[in-house]
């Protein structure tokens, strides 16, 4: 036997000791693994999605897709405006909105929350939903120009007319051209020129809810400004 067949012996046997030390298993797990199992959410079922549409109705949302996507809005959760099993429980568990002020019909834009709350005769919420207002960005358009704002304080509807921008679908007017109007677009984020969009789908509704010398209150987590001291006020003077 030569040196090289003596060499050769000690590597093979140390070839088959770590064949017979290692696992057939770990062979098996590392080329033959099983597709992992993804488990199956469960569908709500036809009555647990009308549950879920009577308690949005009866907190103020209204219903359909907008009525969860104010709804979730208002409770700060992602908006989806999709109904699965979290925001089944979630909207079960839920209170109903508190308009800031009471006491007296009026109307409240939530710039934090992206919300309308209209409040009836006693100033308790009468119906709620998602808005889109300024971006507070600059914007060129038809030959005007500006900063996308939407001003906070207290406001009348003071008028029901075009704007400059273009014929707005049932326009509110409450501050310098700015008006709250149904519009095809709702983003869930600010992206408006200043006005105040709401749904399409409310918007005559809300348009007859809201006569001129209707007050609205625009507000963020920064200011408030209370409507109270304006009842029965000359809404002209």
């Amino acid at each position: 036997m030569n040196m090289s067949q003596k060499l050769r012996i000690p590597v093979l046997l140390i070839l088959v000791a770590l064949t017979i030390a290692l696992p057939a298993t770990s062979f098996a797990s590392a080329h033959f693994q099983k597709p992992k199992r993804h488990s199956v959410v469960k569908a709500l079922t036809r009555a647990e999605l009308n549950q879920a549409q009577a308690r949005l109705a009866e907190m103020g949302y209204g219903s359909g897709r907008n009525a969860l996507i104010a709804f979730q809005k208002y409770q700060g959760r992602k908006v989806t405006g999709q109904l699965n099993h979290d925001e089944f429980d979630a909207i079960m568990n839920a209170s109903a909105p508190q308009p800031r002020d009471a006491g007296y019909k009026h109307v409240e834009v939530d710039l934090d929350r992206q919300v309308l709350l209209l409040t009836d005769d006693e100033g308790s919420l009468k119906r709620i939903l998602p808005v889109s207002t300024g971006s507070n960005k600059h914007y060129s358009e038809k030959g005007m120009s500006g900063l996308a704002y939407t001003p906070r304080g207290r406001f009348r509807i003071y008028a029901k007319r075009k704007s400059p921008l273009g014929l707005l679908y049932y326009p509110n007017y409450f501050s310098d051209g700015l008006a709250i109007h149904g519009n095809p677009a709702v983003p869930n984020s600010p992206e408006s020129h200043g006005c105040i969009r709401i749904p399409m789908s409310a918007a005559i509704d809300i348009y007859k809810q809201m006569p001129l010398g209707t007050i609205v209150l625009v507000y963020d987590k920064d200011s408030f400004v209370s409507g109270k001291n304006w009842i029965g006020v000359d809404s002209k003077q």
